[in-house]
C-alpha cells in the first residue's frame, strides 16, 4: 500500500498548509491535470476512491472518477458534504474536524445546523483551492474512499507536487 505523511492535527498548523497552498493559476485543464495526478496516486490504494473537483461559485463539475469497482452513490453523497462545508467555513473538512475535535455532535450543535447537519460532514478529504489573486475560493477538491486522515494527506501532497510542478 501507498505511504502518506501524517497530517497535523494543530489548527495553527492545519491553517498554514492550507495558507501554503495557493495554485498559481486554475482552469478547467489544471482541473484536468490536478484530478489527473490525483487519480494516479490514489491507483496506489487498493481501496476505491471517489475524486472531484469543482467550482465553488457555480458547482459545476470540472473532474471527476471513481479509482476502481466498488464506489456507492454514498460515496458521492460524501463528496456533496465535504464540498458543502469547505464552502461553508472555508477551510478544509480535516481542519473542522480537528476544530470540533472529530465530535459531530458539538458541530451540529456549534454551528447551530438542526434539521441540515447531514448536508455537511466533518471528515477530511474536502480541500478549499485558492489562486494567487483571487479572492476567496475558487474549487473544492474531494477526495473520499479512504480513511478520512489519508483523504486529506493524500490531497495536501498532490496538491504541493502540482503546485511545484505548474508555478
Amino acid at each position: 500500500m501507498a505511504q502518506l505523511g501524517t497530517p497535523p492535527r494543530e489548527l495553527p498548523e492545519i491553517k498554514a498548509v492550507e495558507d501554503s497552498l495557493i495554485l498559481p493559476h486554475f482552469t478547467a485543464d489544471d482541473a484536468w491535470s490536478l484530478g489527473n495526478d490525483l487519480r494516479t496516486r490514489l491507483l496506489n490504494f487498493p481501496q476505491p476512491v471517489v475524486v472531484n473537483i469543482s467550482l465553488a461559485n457555480s458547482n459545476q463539475v470540472l473532474f471527476h472518477t471513481c479509482t476502481r469497482s466498488g464506489t456507492a452513490p454514498e460515496n458521492d453523497r460524501w463528496v456533496s458534504r465535504k464540498r458543502a462545508t469547505v464552502l461553508t467555513w472555508g477551510f478544509s473538512t480535516w481542519y473542522m474536524h480537528n476544530k470540533c475535535k472529530g465530535d459531530e455532535t458539538h458541530f451540529r450543535e456549534r454551528y447551530q445546523l438542526g434539521d441540515t447537519a447531514g448536508n455537511y460532514a466533518i471528515h477530511g478529504g474536502g480541500f478549499p483551492l485558492r489562486v494567487k489573486g483571487v479572492e476567496g475560493i475558487v474549487a473544492v477538491v474531494v477526495v473520499s474512499g479512504l480513511a478520512q486522515h489519508e483523504d486529506h494527506q493524500l490531497a495536501v501532497e498532490v496538491l504541493q507536487e502540482w503546485i511545484k510542478n505548474n508555478s
